[in-house]
């Protein structure tokens, strides 16, 4: 005969096992590895589109999915490591975003783990995928077309500053686009009657050194190429510029936010989202190889009026016109 003193007990002891049973049926959340050439730093806002790209494809952070973040401070000799370690750490998807080197590091790091890359060259041309419809293998993601865009800033930026006969490239050298890069720029200056200089920057006094070259060879103006480590010292960038009155064309709005005078490129938290998107998509089962490699549809065109002005530069009302964002 049970007592109310032994119910009590029972009851007591069973209450104190419920927790215990349910933390053991809790389902594990699927890993997605996030590997980065960027700082956490300086990547908050994308960090929040590619959330965003996850949380519409059915994933948030913490309630079904976790992410396990790697970031290489812009040092790329880091990511075959830090991919090696999201290999171990077996992960259900790796997003290798922030550019193309992120992207072999992961590539290089396993032929089974579904890979997501978001970066500006041309997947197919570095053999990334096979075709841009029918990626085939491990991989998928997007490419931000950053050498299908030079030509168009370089013509932008002739026409803002339609006296510059001269103008200056800077290019990070360790990044893998960089020579290719180089060479479109090249080609779209010419194209226009511009002399062209390439100056090659990978740590912070490369930059300096830059811009005393530049005043020593005269150069008009300046296209600052596509590339996390210089897009981390956008503040030097265009401090440097201003002080040295060198109109300065970049490739990012966050640039034109801070201070510069004009950018023309990709989406990037656009592109981040799709990103986040198509991971998800893949957490739900579907083969990367399957997901067409996505290309950017929204392009931005930002105006710095008050870094125009104190640059002595009068901005065409019919490029204002067209630009997408006018800081003023």
């Amino acid at each position: 005969m049970t007592t109310r003193r032994d119910f009590i007990t029972l009851l007591g002891g069973t209450a104190a096992a419920w927790p215990v049973a349910t933390i053991a049926q809790q389902p594990t959340l699927p890993v997605v590895g996030f590997l980065s050439a960027r700082s956490a730093g300086d990547s908050a806002q994308l960090l929040v589109a590619f959330r965003q790209g996850l949380k519409e494809a059915g994933y948030t952070e913490g309630q079904n999915v976790t992410i396990e973040f790697r970031f290489a401070e812009r040092q790329y000799d880091r990511l075959p490591a830090l991919a090696a370690d999201l290999v171990r750490r077996q992960g259900a998807v790796i997003a290798a975003i922030s550019g193309t080197a992120a992207a072999f590091a992961a590539k290089a790091a396993t032929s089974v783990i579904p890979i997501v890359f978001a970066n500006g060259a041309n997947p197919v041309e570095f053999g990334l995928v096979v075709s841009l419809n029918r990626p085939g293998a491990n991989l998928t993601g997007v490419t931000f077309l950053a050498m299908a865009t030079i030509a168009k800033r370089l013509e932008v930026l002739r026409e803002l500053v339609p006296t510059a006969t001269a103008i200056a490239y800077l290019a990070n050298p360790n990044n893998q686009i960089a020579e290719d890069e180089t060479k479109e720029t090249e080609t779209a200056a010419h194209s226009l009657g511009l002399r062209f200089h390439v100056l090659n920057a990978s740590a912070e006094h490369d930059i300096d050194k830059a811009f005393v070259s530049m005043m020593q060879s005269r150069v008009g103006a300046l296209v600052v190429g596509s590339d996390t480590f210089l897009s981390s010292r956008k503040q030097q960038l265009i401090m440097l510029a201003a002080r040295h009155g060198i109109p300065t064309m970049y490739y990012e709005r966050e640039f034109a936010a801070a201070g510069g005078l004009i950018s023309y490129g990709t989406d990037f938290a656009d592109s981040y989202r799709q990103a986040g998107d198509y991971t998800g998509r893949i957490l739900k089962g579907a083969k990367p190889g399957d997901l067409p490699v996505l290309q950017p549809t929204k392009f931005e065109l930002v105006i710095n009026l008050k870094s125009a002005k104190a640059l002595g530069i009068g901005v065409p009302d019919k490029l204002l016109a067209r630009a997408d964002e006018v800081i003023e």
